[in-house]
């Protein structure tokens, strides 16, 4: 594993609250938490820089887990910087600031490291429309209590909210003796209008999205069969393969 790989996953391990190992996105494909067609979906805008957040209300409902099995798709210009603090965030408004990924462990309040609400919740939105990419997660089961969180709780300009370009929710269930989690929906935004539905609809809609064209989908399952085949599994194997081959 090079430095490069290594300091990414770190930066993802970071939000690692549970122990254990984190789990990869080949992990979630085996587990039916997202479709072949949907993770397509999501590699084919987030190797280009899109911003994404994952909500859920339960806690353990895996908002952290998908969302870091999701960062492992950022394109490998962009390094992840934990929005740590009001200093880190001023870093990223600088002019000539470089392009990074900030990730916001959780939208919320109770001072932990990560977590972010209130005025440093506005400025980190404000990173968004510095052209700075974002990552985060939240307790929201719909795309009105997000935007009633961020946009009314916390005061972000609904124009800074729409740069997100993917919003997730996350469902739990109680099947076979076991808690069954899946992505339930998905939102996106072109980072101009509003948010519409795009999982699902139909199996159809995603190929039909204002972030990625169908030929990229097509290209990013391809690489993920790849990926799937190659053995790899951990979220370091996962980052070197998508890495080495050029998928990100």
């Amino acid at each position: 594993m090079n430095s490069e790989v290594a300091a990414h996953c770190a930066a993802i391990e970071e939000c690692n609250q549970r122990g254990g190992r984190m789990l990869s996105i080949v992990d979630l494909l085996d587990a039916g938490t997202l479709s072949r067609h949907l993770a397509a979906y999501a590699l084919a805008a987030i190797r280009k820089g899109c911003s994404f957040l994952v909500g859920a209300i339960p806690g353990g409902a895996g908002k952290t887990t998908v969302m870091g099995a999701l960062l492992n798709f950022a394109p490998r210009s962009i390094p992840l910087i934990a929005a740590d603090c009001q200093a880190t965030i001023e870093a990223g408004m600088k002019k000539g600031a470089p392009r990074v990924c900030y990730v916001c462990h959780e939208i919320g309040p109770g001072g932990y490291y990560a977590y972010l609400w209130g005025p440093e919740l506005r400025r980190y939105f404000e990173l968004a429309g510095a052209g700075h990419m974002l990552a985060s997660n939240l307790h929201a089961d719909t795309l009105g209590q997000a935007r009633e969180q961020i946009c009314l709780q916390n005061g972000v300009p609904e124009r800074l909210f729409r740069r997100i370009s993917i919003v997730f929710f996350l469902s739990v269930s109680a099947g076979c003796g076991r808690f069954i989690r899946r992505i339930a929906s998905a939102y996106e935004s072109d980072g101009v209008n509003p948010h519409l539905q795009v999982w699902p609809k139909d199996q159809a809609s995603v190929w039909h999205s204002r972030l990625v064209a169908s030929g990229e989908v097509e290209e990013a399952a391809a690489a993920l069969d790849a990926l799937v085949a190659s053995g790899a599994r951990t979220q370091p194997e996962v980052r070197s393969f998508l890495v080495s081959n050029g998928f990100v």
